[in-house]
């Protein structure tokens, strides 16, 4: 019995997983990249648009009044 070598026929399923394994392994930097700047934003998106987060920037803690307003 024999094995098969090289590439042979491949079906194009086969070819395209190989393909995104390949483009994966290439860009694996510039996508762990992006995903960590739209984890922080998604993160920051959500702590600022608490309410208790826009009460420490809107009232005043008393004590001097630098602000005029």
């Amino acid at each position: 019995m024999s094995r098969r070598t090289g590439t042979g026929n491949s079906s194009a399923l086969t070819q395209a997983v190989e393909s995104v394994f390949a483009f994966i392994k290439f860009a694996e930097f510039e996508i762990l990249f992006v995903l960590f700047f739209v984890i922080a934003y998604v993160i920051f998106k959500d702590i600022t648009s608490r309410p208790e987060y826009n009460q420490i920037l809107v009232k005043k803690a008393g004590g001097v009044d630098l602000w005029p307003y």
